[in-house]
């Protein structure tokens, strides 16, 4: 697995007002901090939620956002108005803060006891009225935020806030991320080029390039012992082809691969990476292209680019941080070849040998094949079809002047029928609203050809995350047409440059 991460937090905030006096203040505290436990209840929620007294003045609101900011195990503040909290007081306090914010517009009550209502409900009742009020200084402000609005014991709107967790999650691991190169980027290849320093600026993630050399002396110096019981794991998990399997007359290539993994975990282990690029131009003294170790590590939660492409990596470890626990899978892919079959138009995504088994729920099999690039031994790989369901395909390219994510809605279906001669890992989709469309967006877009396709997460913790990177985010899906993504982009390009001004 990846080197443990803290425990996070996520702080509950309340705002109200002393003018209110000290029994309604101490029903407001009783409301707020069971709203906060019957959010921190609920299984979707995978973030600690921390409850905060309640807030009722300038100097305490402008405290506990400097505190927040001051936390690292703080990755974002949740603020609901019980009252009406006159926003002024909120104005230092959102103008210092820096983690992520979610405005819950809800109330105690699901249901108002019309029979009894008198003016003591309504004073002690008004987020109606207070929320409108925070809602109007946070845009006068131009503070980024989620807005969700509905009673926490709807299911949805526990969706809609455990998705924003999950983002601030993400956004959290981007922030303290350090991402290995093993060589550099594949020569004259232009879209996984990219400014590591605006990246670190942006993002935070840290990019640190290493000779692939490095990587060979942790390799050879793997214990025979963590070989062996490599393989033994492998034998456990996987269906094994013959010529790998103690015996076979290519059991030496299995080892080697485990071999490769041994020491590959060591090294990112030692140097606290969560993230790495590999590059089959630049090989050194390895003898395979790391396939099977590579597959592995994704699978324990790793983020990975082919090629040097150190975004893809980045972009893989925040979503894989942000699925962690979900049902579905989260890789490293690639569009490869589509079937242009008219109304059946599909895309076969696959990579040399680079995709995360946490696609599937089926036993995957263990496999040695030729390579006809990279000029080294054959390596050693996991075979499997993706899962069907529905997914999201995301890439991440330097436009210059700023990032952009894309995201493309796609439904990822079985294949149309078996691939007994394509040896390596792949997933098939049906792009929204169609390929031609969603093509035809993708290359306007600029957006890469490395991609993470991800079966866990949806559209929406995408869009959180943009946000609370303040990176643009284009999305292909159901209703897209190319008329209207191309004003989109026209749009977000002059969105994006006025705002590098303000």
């Amino acid at each position: 697995m990846t080197p443990a991460q803290p425990e996070r937090e996520i702080w509950f905030l309340t705002g109200s007002q002393s003018l209110y006096g000290d029994d309604t203040l101490a029903q407001v505290a009783d409301q707020s901090r069971a709203i906060c436990e019957t959010l921190a209840r609920r299984p979707q929620m995978t973030v600690r939620l921390v409850w905060k007294p309640v807030l009722t003045d300038a100097a305490a609101i402008r405290a506990v956002c400097l505190a927040a900011n001051a936390d690292d195990r703080c990755i974002g503040l949740i603020a609901w108005m019980h009252t009406f909290s006159p926003a002024k007081m909120w104005i230092a306090g959102l103008d210092a803060l820096s983690k992520p914010l979610l405005h819950l517009h809800t109330q105690a009550n699901r249901q108002l006891p019309w029979s009894t209502i008198d003016m003591d409900f309504m004073n002690l009742n008004q987020a109606a009225h207070g929320d409108r009020e925070f809602g109007f200084v946070q845009t006068r402000l131009g503070v980024p935020r989620k807005t969700v609005a509905g009673h926490v014991c709807a299911p949805d709107v526990v969706d809609r806030i455990a998705g924003w967790a999950r983002a601030a999650l993400g956004r959290c691991e981007l922030t303290t991320l350090k991402l290995a190169r093993f060589g550099d980027n594949m020569r004259d290849v232009a879209v996984t080029e990219g400014d590591k320093v605006e990246a670190q600026l942006r993002f935070g993630v840290s990019v640190n390039t290493y000779g692939v050399n490095d990587l060979v002396a942790a390799v050879d110096a793997a214990p025979e012992d963590t070989v062996d019981s490599l393989v033994k794991e492998y034998q456990d998990l996987y269906a094994i082809a013959p010529e790998l399997r103690p015996g076979g007359e290519r059991h030496a290539s299995l080892r080697y691969a485990a071999r490769i993994e041994a020491g590959l975990r060591t090294f990112l282990t030692q140097g606290n990476f969560r993230a790495f690029t590999t590059n089959f131009q630049d090989l050194g003294g390895l003898r395979q292209l790391p396939g099977l170790a590579v597959q592995r590590l994704m699978a324990d939660g790793y983020g990975f680019g082919g090629e040097g492409d150190w975004k893809t990596a980045t972009l893989l470890r925040a979503l894989k941080t942000m699925a962690r626990s979900l049902p579905g899978g989260t890789s490293f892919m690639e569009d490869y070849t589509y079937d242009l079959t008219a109304g059946q138009e599909l895309v076969l995504g696959a990579h040399m040998l680079e995709v995360c088994p946490s696609l599937t729920t089926a036993t995957p099999a263990c496999e040695i094949h030729p390579l006809g690039i990279g000029g080294r031994e054959d390596p050693v790989r996991l075979v499997f079809d993706a899962d069907p369901g529905r997914a999201v395909v995301v890439g991440l390219a330097d436009m210059g002047d700023r990032f952009r994510l894309v995201a493309n809605h796609v439904d990822v279906v079985g294949p149309p029928e078996p691939l007994p001669r394509l040896p390596v890992a792949r997933a098939v989709w049906r792009p929204r609203p169609d390929l031609r469309t969603s093509t035809e967006a993708w290359l306007t877009a600029g957006a890469p050809h490395h991609t993470v396709l991800t079966t866990a997460l949806g559209g929406e913790e995408l869009e959180d995350l943009a946000e609370m990177l303040r990176t643009e985010l284009a999305v292909i899906d159901e209703d897209t047409t190319i008329r209207r993504f191309t004003r989109e982009l026209r749009w977000n390009q002059a969105y994006h440059r006025l705002a590098q001004s303000l």
